[in-house]
């Protein structure tokens, strides 16, 4: 009985995953989510009582396999200038994702404060990898250059989704123009980004 709930309830984050992937946040209902797996909308409370907790368990299961994809990467690299280049790329490429991006939006309407909290302490790991890497590059300040670095990180997101027509100064940046133009800035400051 367990086991089929636990299959039952993965099905649920599956349809969930897909509806924002395809629909975003407005198709993401309980209805909808009942058509996709074939349950009726009554079951479908039985796993989670709101949207919000049907956001916050994709959360709880997604964030740290993001994470981890990205800690991956950093660890992959041979140098610390290679491991602050990764988890930026690694950032971009997975804020380009559709269903990350619904994910992000969604859990920024939805969730509580202390689920948002639970999140940021995913990220903390990450950050405490960017400690260490601008450690090892001999930063003074470590730790306030990895929260500006993360701002750097968020501003080339929000960069990247506006409409080129809606960019000012350029109408042909590409993602890789804006993760290159962020690489650089992280690594090289302004002199050379």
């Amino acid at each position: 009985m367990a086991e089929h709930r636990q299959l039952q309830r993965a099905a649920l984050l599956d349809a969930a995953r897909t509806l924002l992937t395809e629909g975003g946040k407005e198709a993401l209902t309980f209805p909808a989510l009942a058509a996709r797996t074939g349950l009726a909308r009554s079951s479908v409370y039985e796993y989670f009582r709101s949207r919000a907790a049907v956001v916050e368990a994709l959360c709880e299961v997604d964030f740290p396999l993001w994470a981890a994809e990205i800690e991956a990467g950093m660890e992959s690299c041979d140098t610390a200038a290679e491991r602050i280049e990764a988890y930026v790329r690694g950032q971009l490429a997975l804020a380009a994702d559709p269903r990350h991006r619904a994910v992000v939006a969604i859990s920024a309407l939805e969730l509580d404060e202390a689920a948002r909290e639970r999140i940021r302490a995913a990220h903390g790991r990450l950050a405490g990898l960017v400690v260490r890497a601008l450690e090892d590059l001999g930063h003074e300040r470590p730790r306030l250059a990895a929260a500006l670095l993360q701002g750097v990180v968020e501003s080339a997101v929000r960069r990247a989704e506006q409409p080129a027509t809606a960019r000012t100064g350029c109408l042909t940046e590409s993602p890789e123009e804006i993760a290159d133009t962020a690489v650089a800035l992280a690594l090289h400051g302004l002199s050379r980004a």
